[in-house]
């Protein structure tokens, strides 16, 4: 098999690689092989292919991936997701709430809460505001001191 036709699959098989890791090294590296490919195509020698995918592979990694990097993130707006999303969202208490525990309705869900202090306690029906969540319990507090 020539050898042009090993590098054309190396250079494949890093594009295929970087799918499954979106950080743009393997797919400096499939520059790289491409640049192995193009002095296998020019009949340079094995040593020489290693070079060319080397130097590419370097430059595309000094010059290249960060702007690709600065531009991916900075098109990509911050976006809370998960647990981070409830942060400032107001509840309605269903059981009673204090320092050791309770539950709040948020839409559809229903949570295990607590009050952020001890001594405070939210009845049946009010409303409270998520501050926080510690693993799978809301810590709440009054919804119109944030207000």
């Amino acid at each position: 098999m020539d050898a042009w036709v090993l590098w054309l699959i190396a250079s494949g098989l890093f594009a295929a690689g970087e799918t499954a890791s979106g950080d743009f090294v393997l797919l400096m590296f499939a520059g790289g092989a491409l640049g192995g490919l193009g002095v296998a195509l020019l009949g340079g020698p094995v040593v020489l292919q290693l070079v060319g995918f080397i130097v590419v592979s370097a430059v595309l990694l000094a010059l290249v991936r960060p702007v690709a990097r600065r531009h991916l993130t900075q098109r990509t707006p911050l976006q809370l997701d998960g647990v981070a999303a409830l942060i400032g969202r107001t509840a309605r208490v269903t059981q009673p709430v204090d320092g050791h525990g309770g539950r709040i309705r948020l839409g559809a869900d229903e949570w295990s809460a607590r009050s952020q202090y001890g001594g405070e306690t939210f009845a049946v029906g009010s409303t409270v505001r998520i501050l926080q969540v510690d693993g799978a319990t809301a810590v709440v507090g009054d919804a119109l001191e944030l207000d």
